[in-house]
């Protein structure tokens, strides 16, 4: 078996035609999307209170807490997240659901008639059919992922959320975004609004100083992590605090230190939108992330693990903060080193990724991307793995890098390095 494409659904012979409308020149701007939301009504200006969440790393952690402690307590609930892994439907939820495929064919095909063949981009486009969506179903919440920094995202056309939250903030898109810390904090901070307050996650120096500066600006509140509000692990619990008192929970059921301060970011958003402690301790304890941190126990890949005795992990992280996780985590766990099975995109700094890895890994083993053309090949992440001191060769798929690990005796396996690869390993090798 091969990593390959799922069977098409209708909806995708539309999302094939969107991406044929992409601006030759891709350059970051709200001007397109807003004729279009004007031609459709607007429907960004009636949708449910919103969440607003940007930042570098955790922004789908903490929006999956921040959901599931919502619907734990019976409240319907949209969520625009961004990108899918195994199908696009997974990017939008209505009050609860995935949407279905019929609902978004209709959808799509309407922004794309009342688009009328205009230059816009994929990701614009199907942030207005998702404004469509939530528009037009009740719920007591929207939350809305950005896509790319903050700024100028299409989610930024929503003038007036409920509440804003910034997650960590590290080196990640430098060719949108910036090449310096500060300057890729001050995109992010672009989602501050007037007088709404903004929750702020653990931040380096230089990304807080960014953020604070440009709420001084625009007089956005701020809570900020460790001044407002903590989340700290002790003696196997959860313990959050902030000015109304101490909340003691179970630890976040997603896997990996970090997590812990996604979860308090989650339950300051909570605990800011008034909502009960009830619901605050429901977020790190029901929400559900695939792709980070994530054990494979089913499917065709996990199962020739299994039979040979061995672990196999997956994780979609592929920035220097994100390997620093991974190193935390998988140098927490005993015996075994990790057996690396790594694509990543052309786009991506290989070598402060795999830096904080060489450490806990025995070895790597470097793959394409499936059905991807943006994608570093093989030999030339090998060879960037081999410069931060990680024993690596290339390998021509992830089914004959499993193959090379077992026959090595390997015990742990983590497949990591893109969200792509992790859409595809969940799309066939996980099924």
């Amino acid at each position: 078996m091969t990593l390959r494409e799922a069977e098409t659904d209708p909806s995708d012979i539309i999302l094939e035609r969107l991406l044929a409308l992409h601006p030759k020149l891709m350059d970051l701007s709200l001007d397109r999307l807003d004729k279009l939301l004007a031609r459709l009504g607007h429907p960004e200006r009636t949708l449910p209170p919103v969440v607003h969440i940007a930042g570098t790393n955790g922004k789908g952690s903490t929006l999956a807490m921040i959901r599931a402690g919502m619907e734990a307590a019976g409240l319907a609930v949209h969520a625009y997240t961004s990108p899918h892994l195994a199908r696009f439907h997974e990017r939008i939820r209505l009050a609860g659901s995935l949407i279905d495929e019929d609902a978004l064919s209709v959808l799509l095909a309407e922004c794309e008639a009342v688009n009328e063949g205009d230059a816009i981009t994929f990701f614009e486009i199907t942030t207005a059919a998702a404004f469509l969506a939530f528009s037009r179903q009740p719920a007591d919440y929207c939350l809305l992922e950005v896509g790319l920094g903050g700024r100028l995202d299409a989610t930024n056309v929503v003038a007036d959320p409920a509440i804003c939250v910034i997650t960590p903030v590290s080196i990640d898109h430098q060719q949108f975004l910036g090449n310096t810390l500060g300057e890729i904090a001050g995109e992010k901070a672009g989602i501050l609004k007037p007088d709404v307050p903004c929750i702020v996650a653990p931040q380096q120096p230089e990304a807080m100083d960014v953020i604070e500066a440009q709420a001084d600006r625009v007089g956005a509140p701020l809570r900020i992590a460790g001044q407002d509000w903590t989340a700290t692990a002790e003696g196997g619990r959860l313990i959050f605090r902030d000015d109304t008192g101490l909340l003691d929970m179970t630890l976040p059921v997603l896997p990996g230190a970090h997590q812990i301060d996604n979860a308090g970011t989650a339950i300051a958003a909570l605990r800011m939108l008034g909502l009960s402690d009830e619901i605050a301790e429901q977020a790190p304890a029901k929400a559900s992330w695939p792709a980070r941190i994530q054990r494979l126990t089913k499917g065709s890949l996990a199962e020739r693990a299994a039979a040979a005795g061995a672990e196999l992990w997956l994780d979609g992280g592929h920035n220097a903060a994100a390997g620093v996780a991974l190193s935390d985590y998988f140098g927490r766990l005993p015996d075994a080193r990790t057996h690396m099975i790594c694509g990543m995109l052309d786009t991506k700094d290989a070598g402060g990724f795999l830096r904080p890895l060489a450490d806990i890994a025995a070895h790597l083993h470097a793959v394409p991307i499936p059905d991807s053309t943006a994608a570093i090949a093989p030999d030339d992440l090998a060879a960037a793995a081999r410069q931060v001191g990680l024993a690596a060769d290339s390998t021509p798929t992830v089914e004959a890098a499993l193959s090379a690990a077992l026959a090595g005796r390997s015990k742990r396996i983590l497949i990591c390095g893109s969200l792509y690869l992790a859409g595809a390993v969940l799309r066939e090798g996980a099924a």
